[in-house]
């Protein structure tokens, strides 16, 4: 039963690798004897990734990409072939908020947010997605096998107020997620799954400035609240993420396609009273 949870050899891509919680990804599954390639628009962050697995006897190579660039992408997609040979695994990890585009009665009116903030917020959650998805799935269509791995937002089944743009982007993934796993079960192949996980709170960089208070550290009124309405009581950490990952790309998930996992500490399933 414990090899359906099997990963080793699995060449897994990783888009947003040097981040908080897809370099956590990226650690525990090389852990367990995959191979990764790390992606990432800082290439600084991403071989941080890199070096901390390699020097801990995994393997994986540091690829710097723009998932809006797609020829970017495309070359992104040649160096990992090139180092591994194959492409088993696609992790849409890259997104996140932006501050200019968090709506708030007296800093910033949802009137008044700008363009270019919402455009950003969209094009990296959605548009970035969607093109990683083309490229590194094409590699999947040729080979008849695959798993792509979306990382979408409790934000997408409940969007908080303020953070406008990300919510919607989110609910957007979910859609795009289901769309794809019966584009390419139809079209190309039955061994290619689509399938995306929808963590509830963890700290990053992306929403420290909504959750704690930049000068004392503190929890916010807003972040208070949101623990207040997860039954476990507190943030989620990035190791509460991987064995969920794990599964979903794993064997023991091999009939499972199309859907969005959460995993939020109850925060979904608490009506607040």
């Amino acid at each position: 039963m414990d090899n359906q949870f099997d990963v080793k050899g699995k060449v897994i891509a990783i888009t947003g690798g040097g981040g908080v919680l897809c370099g956590a990804f990226a650690r525990d599954l090389a852990q367990k004897g995959a191979k990764i390639a790390v992606l990432d628009f800082s290439y600084e962050n991403a071989s941080k990734v890199t070096e901390d697995i390699n020097k801990n006897g995994g393997e994986a190579v540091t690829v710097e990409v723009d998932v809006l660039d797609k020829e970017r992408l495309e070359k992104a997609k040649d160096e990992t072939l090139s180092h591994f040979g194959r492409i088993d695994v696609l992790i849409n990890g890259a997104g996140g908020n932006k501050k200019e585009a968090t709506a708030d009665p007296e800093s910033m009116p949802f009137c008044d947010l700008p363009h270019d903030a919402l455009q950003w917020v969209f094009n990296l959650n959605v548009l970035g997605t969607v093109l990683t998805s083309q490229v590194f799935g094409k590699v999947m269509t040729e080979q008849k096998s695959g798993t792509i791995l979306n990382i979408s937002s409790m934000n997408s089944y409940r969007p908080l107020t303020k953070i406008v743009a990300y919510s919607a982007a989110k609910a957007a993934i979910n859609n795009f997620t289901q769309w794809l796993a019966v584009h390419m079960n139809q079209n190309y192949s039955t061994e290619i799954r689509v399938n995306a996980i929808a963590p509830g709170f963890f700290l990053t960089e992306q929403n420290r400035f909504l959750l704690l208070d930049e000068k004392t550290g503190e929890p916010t009124a807003r972040g208070q609240q949101i623990v207040d309405h997860t039954p476990m009581g507190r943030y989620g950490k990035p190791e509460d993420l991987v064995g969920t990952v794990t599964w979903l790309i794993s064997d023991a998930a091999k009939f499972v396609n199309g859907i969005i996992v959460p995993v939020d500490g109850g925060f979904s399933a608490y009506s607040g009273v």
